[in-house]
């Protein structure tokens, strides 16, 4: 989410008569991009504003903002532990990051917008995309959940959900610039409706974008268990571009912890949906997240998650250590759990979700996939005619192309695995096919400088 709302700011900047600085050169303006949801990110903010004040010093023209989820959170008390700071713009008004420079380069003074609602849904202003053919689509911002550890209702607010036309509005309009895959986003995108009263809107939505011509990939994150229903797991298996992959954080296998994390619902319900998802589609892959130390934790509820990931047999896992938020009921619960357990505890845990993930992907040599080719080549990606890209079900794959001719970003590979690894799956020999795809087309546009969007005048540097 918060890479999709950087994309929107540099769109703003575009607009408003930015260019990205070229490597190497100074710029005269810095914007961060703020998130909140562990403490890493406070430290890491101040510690690379600190690294800017010889550069305030020297030219009191150059900017610097700081924006997003910290930003709304810490208001105020950025320019009083930053005082060399320009703008501080919150999660739901960064479209006025232009105005506000402006303002503070005439008035020679720090300004300081926090919104507390949403005024405008991000949508509506422009983008500079990462990518030509892939995409994000916000569906709903904010969330109605209580998750005792967690921050981003606070600083994100309420759920706001977009008009499906709105959103399938979009969606066609990327597919028209060459988008051939696109990721529906939302804090808890199946609760997606809950604004306008419909239910089984997202089913609804999943199955409406099966009906885009051009659209070859449609992905979603993150749905949370308590909503998770099965009209979504049907839509999911009956329409062919809704990709067979389902991310569902489970942050805890212990229904205790689960409990004093309000997660409004138990490991045997998870379980369920999981088992009903690959009844449906029994090649689906399987991604989570899990939180490591909250407190109350012992060792018997920490087992119980790692007995849960080798039941559910995750095809990978983001693991964090719990990070204790101020203003969060966790924060001051007590039976904190010590931070050499915590460290301990998730070392161990890393260790067995890597066992888990290499012998799912072992189970894949053999089998064919389709490998959409990444925009971002991979370290090795120009020894031996190599490229990078997804799978269907979202594993990381490094094919072999050889003496074929070499597959543009954006179109599909077609190839039979022959190596697995914790993180990746191979593919070595002579593809059964490349398809290009409209997207290919639009990475080409975009090496050319011509797609959609692209600067076309002088501009400052940011």
């Amino acid at each position: 989410m918060n890479a999709h709302d950087s994309e929107r700011i540099t769109g703003l900047l575009d607009q408003a008569g930015y260019l990205p600085v070229s490597e190497g050169a100074d710029p005269d303006l810095v914007v961060f991009n703020t998130c909140a949801v562990r403490e890493a990110a406070d430290e890491r903010l101040y510690g690379s504003l600190t690294r800017y004040i010889y550069t305030k010093d020297t030219n009191p023209n150059f900017q610097i903002a700081v924006g997003g989820c910290l930003a709304q959170k810490d208001r105020g008390e950025i320019i009083k532990r930053a005082p060399w700071v320009d703008v501080v713009f919150g999660t739901h008004n960064f479209g006025a990051l232009p105005r506000l420079l402006e303002r503070a380069r005439i008035e020679r003074e720090a300004q300081v917008e926090i919104l507390e609602s949403l005024e405008h849904f991000p949508s509506t202003l422009p983008a500079r995309r990462h990518s030509a053919f892939s995409a994000w689509v916000s569906i709903s911002v904010g969330c109605n959940n209580t998750c005792t550890f967690c921050i981003v209702p606070a600083l994100r607010g309420i759920e706001k959900d977009r008009a499906p036309e709105d959103v399938i509005g979009e969606i066609q309009t990327l597919v028209d610039q060459g988008v051939v895959e696109i990721t529906l986003l939302g804090q808890n995108v199946n609760a997606y409706g809950v604004g306008f009263d419909d239910t089984g809107a997202f089913a609804k939505l999943l199955r409406k974008c099966g009906t885009i011509d051009g659209l070859e990939r449609v992905r979603f994150m993150s749905p949370h268990p308590r909503d998770f229903t099965d009209d979504v797991i049907e839509a999911m298996a009956q329409t062919p571009n809704v990709m067979p992959h389902l991310h569902m954080p489970l942050q805890s296998g212990s229904n205790y912890i689960l409990q004093k994390m309000r997660r409004s619902y138990r490991a045997e319900r998870y379980v369920g949906i999981i088992d009903r998802v690959r009844n449906a589609m029994p090649d689906a892959s399987i991604t989570t997240d899990i939180i490591v130390g909250f407190p109350g934790e012992s060792e018997e509820y920490f087992q119980e998650t790692i007995d849960l990931a080798k039941e559910v047999k995750f095809s990978a896992a983001f693991t964090y250590k719990y990070s204790k938020r101020p203003g969060t009921p966790a924060a001051i619960m007590e039976n904190q759990v010590d931070p050499a357990i915590v460290g301990e505890r998730y070392t161990r845990l890393h260790g067995e979700l890597e066992k888990i993930s290499f012998a799912v992907n072992k189970k894949a040599i053999g089998s064919t996939v389709e490998v959409m080719v990444a925009d971002h080549p991979g370290r090795k990606d120009d020894e031996n005619g190599r490229v990078t890209g997804r799978s269907r079900d979202f594993r990381l794959v490094h094919a072999n192309y050889l003496e074929a001719e070499r597959p543009r970003p954006g179109d599909i590979l077609t190839a039979v695995v022959t190596e697995a690894a914790p993180h990746h799956l191979v593919t070595d020999g002579l593809p059964l096919s490349i398809r290009k795809t409209r997207g290919g087309d639009a990475a080409e546009e975009r090496k050319s400088g011509i797609l959609l969007g692209m600067p076309t005048i002088p501009k400052r540097s940011n």
